[in-house]
């Protein structure tokens, strides 16, 4: 999850300016930072606490696109909430991308050949029983003849 601050640092002053529109700004956004947050999903196992991070990190990033709004009622500023967000940027949350880019990846693993070392992983299960307190060698299972 470090990574996913580590990429949007160098970007981080451009987000909230006010020189660039907010159409600039997305687009940045989805071209430069969110791929790098996608790499390497597809292997990711995605916990419940990775994905309350993850819809976080891109609720910061996307506040600082739109900045504050000004409350009608009292005039003051204040944040944007979770659904005024959802309203102004119309995307599919981080984590709904995340799951259709494994689904593609497990349809592809799929279609691959018996001797193909992913598909092996994908459709085998684990012969014997481990020892006691000792990891599954999955080695095994992916180079076995």
């Amino acid at each position: 999850m470090k990574s996913t601050n580590v990429c949007c640092h160098p970007v981080q002053n451009i987000l909230p300016s006010s020189l660039l529109s907010k159409n600039i700004k997305i687009k940045i956004y989805r071209t430069i930072v969110l791929p790098l947050v996608w790499y390497g999903c597809e292997t990711w196992s995605l916990t419940l606490r990775e994905k309350r991070r993850l819809r976080v990190f891109e609720n910061r990033v996307v506040r600082r696109i739109f900045g504050p709004k000004t409350d009608e009622v009292t005039g003051e500023w204040r944040k944007l909430l979770s659904e005024e967000l959802n309203d102004l940027y119309c995307s599919p949350n981080i984590v709904r991308v995340i799951k259709w880019k494994r689904m593609r990846w497990e349809w592809h693993v799929a279609r691959m050949g018996e001797r193909r070392g992913a598909y092996r992983v994908l459709v085998g299960k684990p012969q014997g029983k481990r020892p006691l307190g000792e990891p599954r060698i999955i080695l095994k299972l992916v180079f076995r003849k």
